[in-house]
């Protein structure tokens, strides 16, 4: 196997997960990139980083992801960084929204509770050394009508960062976690305009971040921030709830 370091993407297909690995790719490590449903964008970033290897997996099944974890050891035999991005969410207001609704955007946080599991497991720990960045947002502080469980599972994923850090006291793994404000992708692109012009005026630069401007700070946390640990860094232009 390659001495070359892995970073692990998911939901690394479309958005911000791209961007991590475009970033991470420039930064010299070999892209695991993980998706469920975006085959096509998956191949198209595959063709544009050569060195890089998908991995398709349904992440709110268990099983699927002791198969991901399989894949990766057979093509890669490492994983150095991962990048928990993948993420699913429902809007519909809470009093309408069914069970069904809310476990398609809960089991996705379980699969990352699952995923991190498994790579610390299988790689991380037995190297004693690695970085897992969780990717979160601005919601799970400020709140979002609409999107109650989107709000909790994102909430959710800095308390896992915290405590997780902790678990892995005097380890050279650090966890943390970027959270993002409103970033300019395909999933903003759909919001109408009244809602846009709402949020703008809550960003004191007046406008929307970019996918890379996320994908910087992961990277920064990647490579070179070896004091950082159990964090929450925000991206969101100064961005205020209420």
């Amino acid at each position: 196997m390659s001495d070359q370091p892995v970073a692990l993407v998911t939901g690394g297909a479309t958005g911000i997960g791209a961007a991590c690995c475009r970033r991470l790719a420039a930064e010299g490590f070999r892209i695991g990139i993980h998706y469920r449903s975006s085959e096509e964008k998956a191949q198209k970033l595959l063709a544009e980083l050569p060195e890089s290897f998908g991995v398709r997996a349904d992440l709110a099944e268990p099983e699927a992801i002791d198969g991901l974890i399989k894949e990766i050891k057979a093509a890669a035999g490492r994983v150095d960084v991962l990048v928990n991005n993948a993420g699913f969410n429902v809007n519909a207001p809470m009093l309408t929204m069914t069970v069904a609704q809310y476990d398609s955007v809960a089991s996705v946080a379980r699969g990352t509770w699952y995923l991190s599991k498994m790579v610390l497991r299988r790689f991380m720990m037995r190297k004693g050394t690695g970085r897992i960045i969780n990717i979160s947002s601005v919601v799970g502080h400020t709140g979002n009508p609409g999107q109650v469980p989107y709000t909790m599972v994102k909430a959710g994923l800095d308390a896992f960062t915290k405590s997780l850090a902790q678990e892995l006291s005097g380890r050279d793994i650090l966890v943390n976690s970027v959270a993002p404000g409103f970033i300019d992708t395909e999933m903003t692109e759909e919001l109408p305009e009244e809602v846009k012009e709402n949020i703008l005026g809550k960003i004191p630069q007046g406008r929307m971040g970019t996918a890379d401007e996320v994908a910087d700070v992961v990277a920064y946390l990647s490579t070179r921030a070896s004091y950082i640990n159990g964090t929450v860094v925000h991206v969101n232009g100064g961005m205020y709830g209420g």
